[in-house]
């Protein structure tokens, strides 16, 4: 029986008990309550019914008596109508109890009292009657007498009717004490039987239990666990919860079982595996700093032969070439001298040289009794067993080992023996070659000297004749100086002032051609811009439009067609920012600002911008900055970051395993002065990054600071870039009084090291920053401090939240362009947005679109046109007061200082400089169009 049903079984016969127990208990206080009730509300009521019709015809009586003999006219007439009011009452009473009576002896008396009342009620009637009439005398005696026989005879059958019911009620309370009795009895044998069959029960329950739980805990109690190979079993007896769990012991048992050898052998593979490693590091150790074969050989078999338990060894190496090549014996251990083995063999000679011959280990264990070749002092020895172990290196046998033992080799040494053997062929090879150099090179060194000895010779001849022809040259010079003094003295007489007007006239010749040329550079840049940023403009806004997943209906594989060309024209742009910059340096008008910025933010900033670029490349971004770095930094922040970006972008793009890591400590400038001066600064800050990409080599690391340098075409092609970051970032350095320098071995990576001052006043040799110069001014605007790329999140997300609210639906926006590419472009773009585009290609067009009445929500404007540009165009919209309020956003892509102000100036409600960012162009429009 389950462990669950003795559980039921028990409690179900405890509850079966209770449940009698109670039933009883109820049936029997019904029956009291039953029997108090006939007591209290049949018994009590019909005594006390009986007695208050007694106490009624004892009041009559006593009225009858009154009236008859005592009372006056007034009070007898009060005791005639209280005799008739008891009467009615009486009657009443008397048929209510007749109601209510169940015995038989009880109506039978009620029957002889009402027969006796009635009786008595004629004769109380003829009383009255005479009363009422004044009849006196010995009739109204005769009938109080008669009236006195009835009243005892009623009286005594009402006293009747009363002791029945009070013996009556007497009976039900005695059997009402007896079952109260009875039940008392009854529970209290109910109650003791109920405890024994509980305790029967629950004994039975509990033993049963118990007993194969014990049996349970008796097995647990004898596992030794320091020994799991063994684990006793539970006996089950049984298929209940217990039987269950003894099946679940018993399978766990098993499962230690397995385990625990499974962790034997596991112990004893890594064991194996420990000392097979310990000892092939020993001899790995052993073979450093050994330049010779010979040492080679007789520092091995020495040291192997007792790693491997054996008695005797030799080791032999390949000697020769083709025909002559021989196996000869270089060392050997516990040999007995020229008996200890052959000398010599050749490929296929004896086993030693058939194993030379196949390249493979063999074993011999069964010796011949007469094999002696273990000698000790006292004799000889015949061994168990025999390895013989050709060396390889490239496939090549070059050695051989011959190993002895007095018992037969165990599996583990064997492999033991392959493991050092691999290792020992590289080895050889080695120490061979070393040999074979050092040779060459007393052979190389012997030739020198020789050659050196025969140079000193021939140089201690040319000397000679060389004094000789340097006295002859010096006595012509002599002369040809004194006459050509002479007339030099003559022409510098003459010609002195001619010289110095021309040079006059030279000089400000060359100062008009080089304002002339900084003036062509600067329209040449201005022009450049343009030229390059008007076609990028549409490639970056259409090919952005066409790689959005949710609005292009171009398939995946076109989409990212689309982003390669978008990501391309955004290099292009940096590429076109990178060279403004560059040419802003060389020029010398690059602004810098001195401000003070946050250090101890710089861990996080780095972490936020490069961490997705490392887990893309799956290398590590390692940040670690020292204490003693101030949190308060002044330099140029924008300047600062640039460099920066710059450093470890080259170092994510050139490293394609192991790590990037980034050191920020304060520099030591004893250390930094030997790269820069250090006068003004209050401290220096090193800012050190580190890659394990394919590193400089040291004759390219000069030359990768130069413009539009790599380390060579290989990594241009492989990698791609301009090469102008590292040039720019150490252009930057240098207007920051600090310095970029590099330290890098090819093939494992680079480290660049930027010093950097603080410096609180900024360069005040310098004086007030320079504006920069008009052809950069366009880089210098575009970045406006925004270095970091976390900086223009909030607008992204402003752009986001606005673009449910589709606030461009059903406005009209005239695009001004005499490019068709942007027109497309443009006209594409806002078409998506849910905009109404109006075209025209010139400034006449714009005015005469104007004029026609056309409602227009939104001018872009473009400024280099040809007829009327866009200033003069936006001047003369301005002019007409209906258009003084309407919203003009100026686009150029020519981006000269001060376009911002001039177009702003001519009537643009804002500027936009190409080529366009499709975001930014609409958080424009949504400020203008919302306002």
């Amino acid at each position: 029986m389950g462990f669950k049903k003795k559980q039921m079984l028990g409690f179900g016969l405890i509850l079966l008990f209770l449940a009698i127990l109670l039933s009883f208990m109820m049936f029997t206080l019904n029956n009291l309550k039953s029997s108090m009730t006939e007591i209290v509300e049949n018994r009590y009521e019909k005594v006390q019914a009986s007695m208050e019709i007694r106490q009624l015809f004892s009041r009559s009586d006593r009225e009858i008596l009154f009236a008859a003999n005592d009372a006056n006219k007034e009070e007898r007439a009060e005791s005639l109508e209280t005799i008739n009011e008891n009467h009615s009452l009486i009657e009443s009473k008397v048929a209510n109890l007749s109601g209510t009576l169940t015995k038989v002896k009880a109506k039978q008396l009620l029957k002889e009292f009402e027969t006796q009342y009635a009786s008595y009620s004629i004769t109380e009637a003829e009383i009255l009657q005479n009363i009422q009439s004044g009849n006196t005398g010995e009739n109204i005696s005769s009938l109080m007498k008669d009236q006195r026989e009835k009243r005892t005879k009623v009286i005594s059958t009402m006293d009747d009717f009363k002791d029945y019911q009070e013996g009556v009620m007497k009976d039900t309370l005695k059997n009402s004490k007896q079952t109260y009795e009875d039940m008392i009895g009854f529970i209290i044998f109910a109650v003791i039987l109920s405890i024994l069959v509980i305790s029967v029960t629950m004994a039975w329950m509990m033993r049963s239990t118990a007993r194969d739980l014990q049996s349970i805990t008796k097995v647990i109690k004898n596992i030794d666990f320091k020994n799991l190979s063994v684990v006793p079993r539970v006996p089950v007896r049984t298929n209940d919860e217990i039987g269950v769990m003894a099946r679940s012991f018993n399978d766990m048992a098993e499962s230690l079982e397995v385990y625990n050898q499974k962790e034997k052998d596991f112990t004893e593979k890594i064991s194996d595996q420990n000392w097979i490693q310990t000892r092939v590091a020993d001899i790995a150790t052993m073979y450093q700093r050994i330049v010779d074969v010979e040492v080679l050989g007789d520092r091995f078999i020495t040291r192997l032969t007792p790693m491997m338990g054996a008695s005797i060894g030799a080791f032999y190496v390949k000697r020769g070439e083709g025909d002559d090549m021989r196996f000869v014996k270089l060392a050997s251990f516990a040999g007995d001298g020229e008996d200890s083995g052959r000398r010599e063999f050749r490929l296929g000679e004896g086993l030693i040289g058939q194993c030379a011959l196949e390249g493979k280990l063999k074993v011999i264990a069964e010796i011949p009794e007469d094999f002696q070749l273990v000698t000790t002092g006292l004799g000889g020895v015949n061994p168990k067993s025999i390895v013989i172990a050709p060396v390889l290196f490239e496939g090549d046998v070059i050695a051989m080992v011959e190993l002895a033992s007095l018992e037969s080799f165990t599996n583990l040494q064997k492999r033991f023996l392959n493991q050092v053997l691999d290792t020992l062929g590289i080895t050889i090879n080695n120490v061979e070659g070393r040999m074979e150099i050092e040779r060459l090179l007393r052979e190389s060194q012997a030739q020198t000297e020789e050659l050196q000895a025969q140079s000193e010779e021939l140089q201690s001849q040319s000397e000679e004749m060389q004094a000789q022809s340097e006295e002859l040259q010096t006595q012509a010079e002599e002369l040809r100086m004194i006459n050509e003094q002479l007339e030099e003295r003559n022409r510098e007489t003459e010609d002195k002032s001619k010289e110095l007007q021309v040079a006059k006239s030279n000089l400000e010749k060359q100062a008009e051609e080089l304002k002339l040329s900084s003036k062509y550079k600067s329209e040449f840049m201005a022009n450049m811009s343009h030229e390059l940023r008007t076609p990028l403009n549409s490639i970056l806004i259409l090919s952005e439009m066409l790689s959005d997943p949710n609005d292009s209906k171009l398939n995946e594989e076109q989409q990212e067609f689309a982003r390669v060309i978008n990501s391309s024209g955004q290099d292009l742009l940096t590429l076109i920012n990178d060279i403004l910059d560059l040419s802003k340096v060389e020029v010398g008008k690059l602004e810098v600002v001195f401000d003070e910025m946050n250090m101890s933010e710089l861990p996080e900033l780095l972490h936020r911008n490069f961490d997705h670029v490392a887990k893309k490349k799956n290398i590590d971004f390692l940040i670690e900055k020292d204490k003693s770095v101030p949190d308060i930094f002044f330099t140029d922040e924008q300047r600062f970051w640039q460099i920066l970006k710059n450093l470890l972008s080259n170092a994510f793009k050139f490293t394609e395993k192991g790590s990037v890591s980034v050191q920020i400590k304060k520099a030591d400038e004893e250390n930094v002065a030997q790269w820069i001066q250090t006068k003004g600064a209050n401290s220096w800050v090193e800012i050190k990054v580190t890659d394990t990409g394919i590193g400089i080599s040291k004759e390219k690391q000069k030359i990768i600071f130069e413009a539009f340098q790599q380390g060579d075409g290989a990594t241009m092609r492989k990698y791609g870039g301009t090469g102008l970051g590292l040039s720019i970032c150490r252009e930057f350095a240098k207007l920051l009084g600090g310095w970029v320098v590099v330290d890098s071995e090819e093939g494992k990576g680079s480290t660049f090291t930027f010093f950097i001052p603080s410096m609180p006043e900024g360069f005040k040799s310098v004086g007030e920053a320079r504006a920069a110069s008009p052809e950069v001014a366009a880089a210098t605007q575009d970045e406006s401090g925004a270095v970091l790329g976390d900086q223009v999140e909030p607008a992204v997300e402003s752009l986001e939240e606005d673009n449910s609210a589709k606030p461009f639906r059903n406005k009209t926006v005239l695009v001004v362009d005499d490019d068709h590419r942007n027109i497309f472009a443009l006209k594409n773009a806002l078409k998506h947005e849910g905009m109404e585009i109006l075209t025209a290609e010139n400034g006449y067009e714009c005015l005469d679109i104007l004029k026609n009445g056309n409602h227009i929500d939104a001018i872009l404007m473009d400024i280099m046109m040809p007829g009327m540009d866009g200033y003069e165009t936006m001047t003369r919209i301005r002019e007409q007061n209906q258009f003084e309020n309407l919203p003009i956003i100026a686009l150029t892509a020519k981006a000269m200082k001060g376009d911002r102000e001039k177009c702003l100036k001519a009537g643009a409600s804002d500027y936009v400089s190409k080529p366009l960012k499709l975001d930014q162009l609409l958080s424009v429009l949504r400020v203008w169009l919302t306002n």
